[in-house]
């Protein structure tokens, strides 16, 4: 692909970044995504801390703003409807809170010229300077990382990664509902139940803050297991249920190298 096809590719493609409270992080990342993305959208998830002051002064970026805290998953299926309503060929997702560098949006898009969802890894590859996660994160992340390969046939590395890419046709074929943070494994599922072609790309490992929460009973690591178990267990349900099968997994090719 020469500089120009990607050139225009990459017109094509939206940025979206679901946002709650980042008043710390939002300014620095969205200047550090501009010099990569023509078109942004941000989710402000009811956001109280001044973030939403910080977006309204910025004229770069589209905003959609949930009056109150809906949930991370809630977030995404905003920017999902956005990206399919304006017609995008695909979006990259990422986080503003440190941990996904902008400078690999290039990266996925590419990628994701080969596959319906291209996902981020933070355990294909060690890089220099990776941070090391918190314990319970790690084995938890690992047990449902298992599961899902278990279940549905994939065999992913990190079921977590909230840097991804997806076409937006593979989006018109998942029914994505859950609000919260497991989110991912339905969509998983769906990714499973409609066919879908995965590839995972590494990113670096990188934790700023240790101690941000998940809220409430889910900041308790075995409270957090079961409840994901939960989520996966009525996604399969659902789909079953809806007469919908779980398909063979293709199996997902991986880039080692970025």
């Amino acid at each position: 692909m020469t500089s120009r096809e990607k050139r225009t590719t990459h017109e094509k493609w939206l940025v979206a970044i679901p946002v709650f409270n980042e008043v710390q992080y939002v300014d620095e990342i969205l200047d550090a995504v501009a010099r990569y993305a023509t078109h942004v959208v941000v989710i402000d998830d009811g956001s109280d801390d001044g973030t939403a002051d910080v977006l309204a002064r910025r004229n770069d970026v589209t905003v959609i703003r949930h009056r109150e805290n809906r949930g991370y998953g809630a977030a995404l299926q905003s920017a999902f409807e956005y990206a399919i309503d304006e017609d995008f060929d695909g979006v990259v997702t990422m986080d503003c809170d440190g941990q996904h560098q902008p400078k690999r949006i290039p990266r996925f898009i590419e990628a994701a010229q080969r596959a319906d969802i291209v996902s981020g890894s933070r355990y294909l590859k060690k890089y220099e300077g990776d941070d090391a996660p918190p314990a319970e994160r790690m084995f938890i992340n690992r047990r449902i990382t298992q599961e899902i390969n278990r279940r549905l046939g994939f065999e992913l590395t990190d079921a977590f990664c909230g840097f991804k890419a997806y076409r937006t046709s593979a989006l018109k074929q998942m029914r994505i509902t859950d609000d919260g943070y497991a989110m991912p494994l339905q969509l998983w599922v769906e990714a499973a139940a409609a066919g879908l072609t995965v590839i995972e790309i590494p990113v670096p490992l990188i934790y700023l803050d240790l101690a941000r929460s998940f809220g409430g009973s889910l900041d308790h690591a075995e409270t957090r297991l079961a409840y994901y178990n939960r989520v996966l267990e009525d996604a399969i349900a659902n789909v079953r249920n809806s007469g919908r099968r779980l398909q063979p997994q293709p199996k997902p090719s991986r880039q080692t190298t970025g």
